[in-house]
């Protein structure tokens, strides 16, 4: 059996093995690459130049609630921006309460004609509620151009089906007018002050007059 005979070169190590191998490469506690999603490693690239630049140290419980943070931040603004582009409106709309004072009017079961709206215009704008107001001011030139047999009223009915009904062509004009005004109000759920309705009662008052002076 043969002998090694070569000679033996002990190596001497160095004792800075702690600062010469303290790089990121080195740090084997650490998850990194494909394990880490992009959100994650940005966020440690931004924890980690903290440390660099500043000596600050984060706890990694700290790391991973900042993500879960952004994470519901992101999936948040999706949910709206879905619902925006669905409903076709202000999202905000979606999520806030909606107003719980309703016209106490059942157009399926009574006629137009028999409710006295100029006792609702009066009650809401008692209570300040504007919007409520060019409801009810919306349905009572329904029930005058219903009196004065201009339309048909139905509950079916659209906007576009009265002005169909309407033939004198100034107050058509002036029905399209208010209705613009009313879906824009009521269905677009337009927070209205007194100004406004001031603003928009005047459309409501010259059909009302014209109306009137229909033979």
């Amino acid at each position: 059996m043969d002998i090694d005979a070569s000679e033996i070169v002990i190596q001497d190590f160095s004792t800075n093995l702690n600062e010469k191998y303290s790089g990121n490469e080195f740090n084997y506690h650490t998850t990194e690459g494909e394990a880490q999603n992009f959100l994650a490693r940005g966020i440690l690239w931004l924890l980690q130049g903290l440390h660099n630049i500043f000596g600050i140290d984060v706890h990694p419980g700290f790391a991973k609630l900042i993500e879960m943070i952004i994470y519901i931040i992101l999936i948040s603004a999706t949910i709206y921006f879905l619902i925006k582009l669905l409903i076709g409106k202000d999202a905000v709309s979606f999520f806030r309460k909606k107003n719980t004072l309703v016209a106490p009017i059942h157009s399926t079961e009574e006629h137009i004609d028999t409710i006295d709206l100029n006792e609702l215009i009066k009650n809401a704008l008692q209570e300040k509620n504007y919007r409520l107001a060019i409801r009810y001011m919306y349905l009572k030139a329904l029930q005058e151009l219903s009196i004065k047999n201009l339309i048909t009223y139905h509950f079916e009915k659209t906007n576009t089906d009265y002005k169909r009904e309407i033939d004198d062509v100034s107050i058509r004009q002036n029905f399209n007018r208010i209705s613009y005004l009313y879906d824009y109000i009521w269905y677009g759920e337009f927070e209205l002050n007194e100004q406004g309705y001031t603003n928009a009662k005047e459309s409501f008052d010259q059909l009302s007059i014209k109306i009137k002076n229909i033979g």
